[in-house]
This record gives C-alpha cells, sequence and structure tokens, in this order.
C-alpha cells in the first residue's frame, strides 16, 4: 500500500544527488558518517550537510574484495567498495569523512579510505564508563569541532550547536512517530516500508524536508490506523529484529519474514529504529550532552554491553512482539559472539521465540533463509 507521502518520499529521495550538487556550487560543506556514534549535530552546527554513508549493498562488495579479505563483514566491504568504484554520490560529494573506531575490520578499512579521502577518525571508547570513557569521548567530539571549524572557517559557538540539537531532535522525534504506529495492533506500514523511509530521509541535504516528509508520512499513517486500513493481515506474527545494520540493498532478511506473512514492527539497529534513541536535554550544556547521549548506545562493539537488553525488554512490551530475530553479518565477530547472551535473554527472560541469522548481503543464500523463516513463523 503505498501513499501519497510515501511516493513523495521517494520522488524526493532521487532528487537528493542533484540537490547536494547545487548546494554545493553554492558554497556548502557535505559531512559523510559512516555510524551512528559519529554526531550529525556538529555539522549542522557549521552549516555543512550531514549525510550518511554506510554501504548496504553487494554490488560494491566484488570490488573491496580486490583489497579486502573475503571473510570481513559486508557492510565493511561494500563501504569500501563503493570508494574505490567511485559509485556513491555522497562519498564523493564529502568535504569530510567522520568515522569512529567501532569494530575491528572498519579500523583498518579506514586506514585505507583515509588515503583516499579526508577522513576523521573519533576513538570511540569500547564501554560506558562515566569516569572514563564519557571524559574522553568529549574530548573527542570537542576535537572534531575544533577540525570542522578550522577546515570550513566556521566558528562553533554553544549556541550554533544548540540550535543543531533542536533540529536534530526534531527529526528524530517526527521519525519516532513514524515507527511508534507499528505499535497498533495492524500497523499503518511494514517493516520493509519503515527501513526504507529511515534509510532514504538520511540522505536528504535539507533536515527541515526529511522531517516534512516524516511528518507527512505519519499523518497519512494516523489516517491508515483511524480507518482501520493496513498492509498487514490479521493475526500476523509481531517480530523485532535486532542485531547488525540492514538498510536498502541488505533487506532480504526483513522482506522474506514479511513475504511469509510475518510482520516486522521494529527494526532494532542503528539504521533504523536506534537512530532514536540519541535524544538529547536542549538545555544542558551541548558538548557533553552530545557525548552523553551518544555513547549510551548499545551496541555489541560496547563491553559489557547492558543497555542492548534493557532495550530489547521494552521494545517487546512496546510493541508486543511475539519473536526475535537476532540478524548477524558473516565475519561480524561482536554481534556473532553476542548472539549467545541475546539468546539466553529473550528466550529465558523476556519468554519469546528467538532465532538467530548470519547471512551476508548476496542472495546466494535466500533459499535456507527462506526454509529457516518460514518453520520460525509457522511453529509460533
Amino acid at each position: 500500500m503505498i501513499t501519497e507521502s510515501l511516493g513523495a518520499l521517494r520522488k524526493a529521495f532521487e532528487m537528493n544527488p542533484l540537490k547536494i550538487d547545487q548546494a554545493k556550487e553554492s558554497g556548502r560543506k557535505v559531512v559523510g558518517h559512516y555510524c551512528l556514534y559519529s554526531p550529525m549535530e556538529l555539522a549542522v552546527a557549521a552549516g555543512a550537510i550531514a549525510v550518511t554513508l554506510c554501504g548496504t549493498r553487494q554490488d560494491a562488495v566484488p570490488k573491496a574484495e580486490e583489497m579486502l579479505p573475503r571473510t570481513l563483514c559486508p557492510l565493511i566491504k561494500s563501504s569500501f567498495g563503493f570508494a574505490l568504484l567511485d559509485s556513491c554520490h555522497y562519498l564523493a560529494s564529502s568535504d569530510l569523512v567522520v568515522a569512529d573506531t567501532t569494530c575491528d575490520g572498519k579500523k583498518k578499512m579506514y586506514e585505507l579510505l583515509g588515503e583516499m579521502k579526508e577522513l576523521h577518525l573519533l576513538q570511540l571508547p569500547q564501554n560506558q564508563d562515566p569516569e572514563t570513557a564519557r571524559p574522553y569521548w568529549a574530548d573527542q567530539f570537542q576535537r572534531l569541532r575544533q577540525r570542522m571549524s578550522e577546515k570550513f572557517g566556521v566558528p562553533m559557538s554553544d549556541e550554533d550547536l544548540s540550535r543543531a540539537i533542536k533540529l536534530m531532535n526534531r527529526e528524530r522525534q517526527a521519525l519516532k512517530n513514524l515507527f511508534d504506529l507499528s505499535k497498533n495492533p495492524r500497523p499503518p506500514y511494514t517493516g520493509l516500508e519503515l527501513v526504507e523511509i529511515s534509510f532514504k530521509t538520511s540522505f536528504f541535504p535539507d533536515k527541515e524536508d526529511a522531517i516534512k516528509c516524516l511528518e507527512a508520512l505519519y499523518e497519512d499513517g494516523l489516517k491508515m490506523v483511524a480507518e482501520g486500513q493496513s498492509p498487514v493481515s490479521d493475526g500476523a506474527m509481531r517480530l523485532i529484529v535486532t542485531g547488525v545494520p540492514s538498510g536498502m540493498g541488505s533487506h532480504k532478511v526483513i522482506k522474506l519474514a514479511e513475504d511469509l506473512g510475518a510482520v516486522v514492527v521494529v527494526s532494532d539497529n542503528c539504521i533504523s529504529y536506534k537512530k532514536t534513541a540519541v535524544f538529547m536535554d536542549e538545555k544542558a550544556p551541548p558538548l557533553k550532552e552530545m557525548a552523553d547521549r551518544y555513547l549510551d548506545l548499545p551496541c555489541a562493539i560496547m563491553s559489557p554491553n547492558p543497555g542492548r537488553y534493557a532495550r530489547l525488554r521494552q521494545l517487546a512490551e512496546d510493541f508486543k512482539a511475539d519473536g526475535v530475530i537476532d540478524l548477524v553479518w558473516q565475519g561480524c565477530q561482536p554481534f556473532a559472539t553476542e548472539s549467545y547472551s541475546v539468546r539466553n535473554f529473550v528466550q529465558n527472560e523476556l519468554g519469546l521465540p528467538y532465532l538467530m541469522l548470519e547471512t551476508d548481503y548476496s542472495e546466494s543464500d535466500l533459499a535456507p533463509l527462506k526454509l529457516r523463516l518460514e518453520a520460525f513463523i509457522n511453529s509460533n
């Protein structure tokens, strides 16, 4: 069911590269971000266009494998492959790339990427300790603030940061409002549509345009709920998809699950619902608040990572989940190792069915994935 607002989003998305080119011609700068831990507020405060860069398609992977190990995570290979092929307009347009030291594979890939693009690497702590990690992370943000200020010739005051926080909070709230419509017994949008929406709005050069699209989608969704319209069948199994980031091009598990009659009511990864977690106190000192809220994000690269389990408990309750799919990319050691603990938590603490799927971006395993998903959905 394609609403008018969803059709408008798709048309607007196709125009984003042209709009970025026009903005650059007028003097605007572009900052690309590879991970949710990288703060877009700093780019916004500098008057730059903030876009996401993670590769989520298979077509760039073979080129990357000419330099990177085949056993490496497909997200890393796809991201690097786009750079080698020069096939990502957003990366090509970036005047500065911001990355952070999440997993070891990404760190080493960024060394190679830094030879091709100007890159600022944030040294991400591997824990969320308030006495050691948080002050260190705030200093990393201050260093990035200084780098952008010098590069773009823009002094970035606390007032600039506060305005950027307010704008990004509005975008997060608009996205959360839309996602939360899936708490209804029959959601107005499929899980795949919500992934597409979150993915595509992250490339809009104008945040106000993205917010307007999200608000229009929300209003259409409210109307559909009120009128009892839904693409979801009565009694469909309500699934949480947790784990690695998945976007358009790496959405096969979500599509397979929904083709089999289930509905993904929430995708808890850093390309989808997890983005809404970085909501900030607009009255707090801006740089410290930014550092604290970003470091709060639960991810398997954190050790320990208690926030993931608390979040899964809340999501299962809020979205009335019937089961959890834990998605892991091949070669992603942090999420693969953590899946053991996630399984125990989901089954023993939440009392929900659990399925871990380890795959990549290719379509070579569609048949076995379908069989496992079909058995999981039909037996629960």
